[in-house]
Formats: C-alpha cells, structure tokens, sequence
C-alpha cells in the first residue's frame, strides 16, 4: 500500500483495532505516515460470514469518507 500511495494511487489498509498500533508505526517506516487505516474490530481470522460482514459493515464508511476526503482534495474543494 505504501507503494501505491508514494505513486498518486488512493490506498487503504483495514487493520483490526489489536494492530492500529503496530499499523501507524509501518506506515511511518514505509514512508506514508497519512496511510489510512479502516480499523475493524480484532480478530478477523476464523469468522463466519456473517461476521465478516460485520467487520465489513464497520469499514466501508470509513473509506468512502477516505475516498469523498481525497476527492475534495483534489478538487480543492
């Protein structure tokens, strides 16, 4: 993700609130320090569909006020 966001591209990582953390600081390291984090509730691993989509449910806002953020941006709005 680093890499695309240091080449223009809208990049976002979804990190579960045990890893927001270690996630700010490898942004940092990677050179991106703004990288969005969407951050879900932890764990992810070994969920049934259902709550996958719970945890999807919680992220999808935080991007599309990441997306609507960068376009305003742009358009120097």
């Amino acid at each position: 993700m680093a890499q695309l966001t240091k080449r223009g591209l809208l990049a976002a990582v979804v990190c579960s609130d045990s890893f927001m953390k270690l996630g700010k600081a490898q942004a940092k390291v990677f050179g991106v320090p703004d990288l969005p984090l969407l951050e879900i509730k932890h764990p992810l691993g070994g969920l049934n569909m259902e709550q996958v989509r719970e945890r999807a449910a919680v992220a999808m806002p935080q991007l599309l006020r990441f997306i609507k953020s960068s376009k305003e941006n742009v358009l120097g709005k």
